[in-house]
């Protein structure tokens, strides 16, 4: 497990918000948020990238059994007309507001957080030292796969399942051959090689 960021200052019930899909060029982009139980085992966590399937599916397993959580999702229609900025930070207030709840602090991946009843932060590199936005990093690329892996069932000739919908040269030359999928990000350059 990566460092863990020591935040003295946070009290309370502390919510970890990330997402996961902003570089695809088709799909949505998820967003989760999470409240970790004192007693969650700790190791299981890290940034979701640096987990291998096996590791990410077993920490996500005991995520959604064992904390609170939620995940969301913008779609490709709401990339193209907000951008994917705006789409995002759609996408994870969705996430927190499907919480249920209203933590005392929010800790959020990155440099900018969505417009939320509460105090929130934002942290470069969260999901590599905070565990509960270590958990929802987790949550939300498990989500988004998952997802992923549900469109290549309806469009197997994207090959959605192997790429997630990122900017492979086999995805940009499918959707030159085939024209854009239903759920091509069109603001997105998808056709360049």
């Amino acid at each position: 497990m990566s460092a863990v960021l020591a935040v003295p200052e946070l009290r309370g019930l502390v919510c970890g918000i990330d997402e996961a899909g902003r570089g695809p060029l088709a799909g949505p982009v998820a967003a989760a948020a999470v409240i970790l139980p004192d007693d969650f085992p700790l190791s299981l966590l890290d940034d979701s990238k640096a987990l291998s399937l096996k590791a990410r599916n077993r920490a996500f397993g005991e995520i959604v059994c064992r904390a609170q959580w939620a995940n969301a999702w913008a779609w490709p229609a709401e990339i193209d007309e907000h951008n994917i900025l705006s789409a995002t930070m759609l996408a994870m207030r969705r996430a927190f507001m499907l919480l249920g709840c209203v933590p005392d602090t929010v800790i959020v991946d990155g440099t900018r957080t969505p417009d939320l009843p509460c105090a929130s932060l934002a942290v470069v590199k969260a999901d590599q030292k905070v565990p509960a936005v270590m958990a929802a990093s987790i949550v939300a690329k498990v989500s988004r796969d998952r997802m992923m892996e549900r469109y290549d069932w309806l469009y197997p000739e994207y090959g959605y399942a192997r790429h997630k919908g990122y900017p492979t040269k086999a995805h940009r030359e499918a959707c030159r051959r085939l024209g854009p999928s239903p759920i091509q990000r069109l603001s997105f350059n998808y056709s360049r090689v």
